[in-house]
């Protein structure tokens, strides 16, 4: 594991990369939830590198992290998806630049607002396959163009308790990239929390379903990304 740097519309913005122990295999970006590039997320880099991969996390809030709520949802909300969207083109180039990775395309993967980010990156940069769980887009200027989605795919994995609020829009968003041409596959976890994934947030962790949803992902990664 190392912290790298990479160019994003001339300003140096760092990594997190892990290699897999072969050495080389599929890059795939990890997009991370709104607390920032946490050691939750990191543990997901060091986990798909152990599946195989080349993973990385964009810093996307430049080295702030935190804990608290109110603070984690002004962070996400200032973001810009213009400027998140440079970061995640930026974040696959520097995948596809380094040697150790192969393929002409990489994955994606992301938690939360970085779910919601995770199907934003295939419309934006060299991203052909993405893994969203449970996705949020609470973003005004949130319109990706699904029409590059064409020859791409997507894998969602929802939540329960969060079909009130994304359920529409994460079936609009499905219809959207199958009518441009993609591919998308669509889970649900009965009784689910958002962010069960989540193992360092025991109140919402399912360890049953994150299994379920880590095999799912890394077998749709691993099928994609060749």
């Amino acid at each position: 594991m190392s912290v790298v740097a990479m160019d994003v519309q001339g300003a140096p913005v760092e990594g997190y990369l892990a290699l897999p122990e072969s050495g080389s295999g599929p890059g795939v970006l990890v997009i991370q939830e709104w607390w920032g590039l946490v050691p939750h997320i990191r543990s997901v880099v060091e986990r798909l590198a152990d599946a195989g991969f080349v993973a990385m996390a964009v810093d996307h809030y430049r080295g702030v992290e935190t804990t608290e709520p109110d603070e984690a949802k002004k962070l996400m909300m200032g973001m810009k998806i213009t400027a998140v969207a440079a970061d995640i083109a930026a974040g696959a180039d520097y995948l596809l630049s380094r040697a150790e990775v192969s393929g002409s395309s990489v994955g994606s993967i992301g938690f939360c607002m970085g779910g919601g980010l995770s199907l934003l990156a295939p419309t934006v940069g060299a991203v052909s396959s993405a893994v969203a769980f449970y996705p949020a887009m609470p973003w005004p200027d949130y319109h990706p163009d699904w029409d590059n989605y064409n020859g791409k795919a997507a894998l969602i994995h929802k939540a329960e308790s969060d079909e009130a609020h994304a359920g529409p829009r994460i079936t609009e968003y499905a219809e959207a990239i199958t009518a441009a041409g993609g591919e998308v596959s669509i889970f649900d976890y009965p009784g689910s929390q958002h962010a069960f994934f989540n193992d360092d947030r025991p109140e919402v962790f399912h360890p049953e379903y994150a299994a379920t949803a880590w095999q799912r992902s890394v077998e749709f990664l691993s099928a994609r990304l060749r």
